[in-house]
């Protein structure tokens, strides 16, 4: 930039910049029920006013005073985390964002884009704060995009997605966190003065020990049905973090984003940086609301083929293991029409050669069919599947290499690992350097080889199961801090080339169980795997966690051999309430378990609509005692479906009637047990009305005995 360039650019900024402190505008940034509400400050700062129920009257926000900066940086007035922390080129690490103005409009979605721009008076440095209000479903996302206009190039240490600051008595967060197989440990705090951090450091695995959302009780804990609550998550497959920060005044100030750690981003003069996706929602009726605005946010405009179909399935891991042949994979396939279900989904263990994978030990990279397994290869198994009428799915883990293995002796450059010390290993494999472009050209490369020797392909099991260990990428050199960010980059570079060319084709986010969910991944991926822990007593727990944020149609629920101490119909019932899939073989089951099996599958792709695209109720939490209760209404509230679990009752406790939810009090609705195992409930085939429902409710619990189910549909 001359200095006649730069001149201009500072005198045409401070002109826009004395307009906008004259005029003080008032931007809203707001839906249907949720506002938020920034105002010009005299000196030129923006500053937010109001985050909460939407006000009606346009009178009332100019009384609103000033809370915080909206987006507050690194070495000025105020003394708390910034969300902004860049280093310009004369190593000077201060910048004073001023208002410079802001755009509203419309996007593809139909829904309300506002861009407010914000520029440094003495640097050419420009943050655009990016919000996309969703009205209907009350849902709010916010980015940033960080310009360098210098010459030369600066850093960027702190670069937060976004930075709002509430004002109430109190605030209590619940998180969840927990290791493999024991995710979603749900937990809640008070949050005094001074700073509660939620983040990760685990790269491409980065969910392991606490997924990416949270829930904020604001003056009260967090409730069910009632209760102001924010509930938010970050969008973005990587590290991340949530800084809670209780000021002085007792204000909260909440910073959300990539995680700075080991990430300092260097942009070059004229680029830009964008920032993931703060997506939130504020409910004045507690979290069973939020829940519902995140579910139909997320089918209508987030996840994959939201509103479509899901397949159901029988996977073969549980069964067989590594241990199986064409012959042993056949026969399961006829478990599954037998069972009744849509696919027959082949796990681990289908590849490598010179390294057969025999064991988690090898072969992760070598993506051949192991000649002594598959001699006829995948292209067989799609026939035989379609031959007895089901699909065909794969199991792949593309971003990951075992030690042992012919990629990693041919290509050794393309592994993060560190070249002067002693690997690490994580399940006994390493990451593929994915801020590499040759190495994102491999990874599609595995699946775009699948797809087009054998169509028929119908659907990926995509695992993940190590997170980034041996921090060192061959391919960045001297920018070693942008790795984790140009990691996940690289990813999606891959993920959007899949989509592109193969757009109908559904996959399941898997990793290990929690260790990758969140809606920017969810974008690719038609659901995830919650958990490797099948036990369906857990699952109630996990599947009511994660559906804080996330549709039943997005988690796979699997009925195993894990705690055969639940019989079949409890097993079968907790998977319902999600996408349901098998991972077992009929030779452990009964005659009439099979025959069970088949019927539940029936009545489940009947309920379809209600379970999977339909409202969810909560209605008794497990973490409040031994009964717990969920229950799905269709959209336009003509049936619904009712679990009800009583996992371990207490000899003659005193037992209150359930109070369904979402119901139309003017409808009747008649009552029809399904999945039945001959101890059905007294009202079954009865009538009642919404409003008797809802109000007084039916005794969906017992005292007889421990793990039983029933299924209600209501009609």
């Amino acid at each position: 930039m001359t200095k006649r360039l730069a001149f201009i650019f500072v005198a045409a900024l401070l002109c826009s910049l004395g307009m906008a402190a004259a005029d003080k505008p008032i931007i809203k940034v707001e839906t249907n029920n949720v506002q938020l509400v920034y105002k010009v400050g005299n000196d030129g700062h923006l500053y937010q006013c109001y985050l909460g129920k939407k006000l009606t009257h346009d009178g009332d926000i100019q009384h609103l005073d000033n809370l915080n900066e909206a987006y507050l940086t690194h070495g000025m007035k105020d003394y708390f985390e910034p969300a902004l922390h860049v280093e310009h080129s004369d190593h000077n690490s201060t910048c004073d964002l001023k208002y410079v103005g802001h755009e509203v409009s419309t996007n593809a979605d139909g829904a309300t884009l506002t861009t407010i721009t914000l520029a440094d008076e003495v640097y050419p440095t420009t943050v655009k704060l990016v919000f996309t209000a969703y009205a209907d479903n009350d849902i709010i996302m916010e980015h940033t995009a960080i310009t360098n206009g210098e010459k030369k190039p600066v850093v960027l240490h702190k670069y937060a997605s976004s930075l709002l600051t509430l004002d109430r008595s109190k605030y209590f967060l619940t998180e969840y966190s927990g290791d493999w197989a024991r995710e979603v440990a749900k937990s809640e705090t008070q949050l005094t003065f001074g700073k509660k951090v939620l983040d990760t450091k685990l790269g491409s695995r980065a969910s392991m020990f606490m997924p990416s959302f949270f829930q904020l009780g604001l003056d009260s804990p967090a409730a069910e049905n009632s209760g102001e609550v924010l509930v938010g998550t970050l969008s973005w497959t990587g590290n991340y973090r949530f800084t809670f920060e209780v000021d002085q005044n007792g204000r909260l100030r909440l910073l959300s984003g990539i995680n700075p750690y080991f990430s300092q981003y260097t942009l070059k003069a004229g680029e830009a940086f964008t920032t993931p996706e703060f997506v939130f929602t504020v409910s004045d009726c507690g979290m069973g609301k939020a829940m519902r605005n995140f579910h139909r946010w997320s089918r209508d405009f987030m996840v994959k083929n939201g509103n479509g179909d899901r397949m159901t399935l029988l996977n073969n891991w549980e069964a067989t293991g590594f241990d199986f042949n064409e012959d042993k994979l056949v026969n399961l396939m006829d478990d599954a029409v037998k069972m009744g279900v849509d696919m027959f989904l082949l796990d681990d263990g289908w590849f490598g050669n010179k390294y057969p994978r025999e064991s988690d030990h090898q072969g992760l990279g070598d993506w051949q069919e192991t000649a002594d397994k598959l001699p006829h290869k995948i292209g067989y198994l799609c026939q035989k599947a379609r031959e007895k009428g089901i699909k065909f799915g794969l199991w792949i883990e593309p971003e990951m290499v075992n030690p042992k293995s012919e990629l990693y002796e041919k290509r050794p450059e393309w592994v993060i690992h560190l070249p002067n010390r002693k690997e690490y290993y994580f399940r006994n494999q390493l990451v593929l350097d994915l801020s590499n472009p040759k190495v994102q050209d491999y990874v599609y490369g595995i699946v775009d080889r699948l797809l087009t020797d054998y169509p028929e392909i119908a659907f990926f099991k995509w695992d993940c199961n190590s997170p980034i260990t041996n921090i060192w990428s061959n391919y960045l050199q001297d920018k070693q801090t942008h790795l984790y960010v140009d990691y996940v980059r690289g990813l999606y570079k891959v993920l959007d080339r899949i989509r592109a060319k193969y757009p109908a084709v559904p996959m399941m986010l898997c990793s290990g169980g929690s260790g990758r969910i969140d809606f920017e991944a969810l974008r690719y991926f038609t659901e995830f795997w919650p958990s490797d822990n099948t036990d369906p007593i857990e699952r109630l727990y996990i599947q009511w966690a994660y559906s804080g944020i996330y549709p039943a149609k997005t988690q796979c629920a699997h009925v195993t051999t894990w705690n055969r101490d639940a019989s079949i119909k409890f097993r079968v019932d907790v998977a319902s309430m999600g996408k349901l899939g098998f991972d077992l073989k009929c030779s452990d089951l009964k005659d009439d378990e099979i025959g069970f099996c088949r019927k539940a599958v029936e009545n489940y792709n009947h309920n379809k609509p209600v379970v999977l695209d339909g409202d969810m109720y909560r209605l008794v939490s497990p973490y409040e005692g031994d009964h717990t209760s969920t229950m799905f209404v269709s959209r336009d509230r003509q049936r619904a479906v009712v679990f009800a679990f009583d996992v371990n009752p207490r000899y003659s406790e005193h037992l209150l009637p359930v109070k369904l939810q979402g119901l139309d009090p003017a409808r009747e609705y008649r009552v029809k047990e399904i999945n039945e195992n001959g101890n059905n409930y007294w009202f079954n085939g009865r009538t009642y009305s919404g409003e008797y429902l809802m109000t007084v409710g039916l005794h969906l619990f017992s005292t007889n005995r421990g793990l039983t189910s029933h299924v209600i549909e209501l009609e």
